[in-house]
């Protein structure tokens, strides 16, 4: 076990931590990857809120377009009578 090397670490002034080269590597790797993996999990968990209400919404409006439509009952409009139609004319 070549890699069990002690390393002296200075954290703050005046205090210092012995430890092997594994786990300062370890400790190292999870500092680094720890807030990408945070980060990774709040992407995800924002794409899939976002997917899921665009999935309810198209499932909104293709339940409205499925439903059956009543027929647009026929305009009744009375015709005013032209003005050439009040006069009659009796010529033969």
């Amino acid at each position: 076990m070549a890699n069990w090397l002690p390393v002296t670490v200075t954290i703050w002034p005046g205090q210092v931590l012995d430890t092997k080269l594994p786990v300062l590597i370890l400790a190292s790797f999870l500092i680094g990857s720890v807030p990408m993996w945070i980060a990774l999990r709040t992407t995800r968990w924002s794409l899939r809120r976002r997917l899921d209400a665009s999935e309810r919404q198209l499932g909104d409006l293709r339940a409205l377009a499925n439903r059956p439509v009543e027929p647009a009952p026929a305009p009744v409009h009375d015709i005013p009578p032209a003005p050439t139609d009040l006069f009659t004319t009796d010529k033969p």
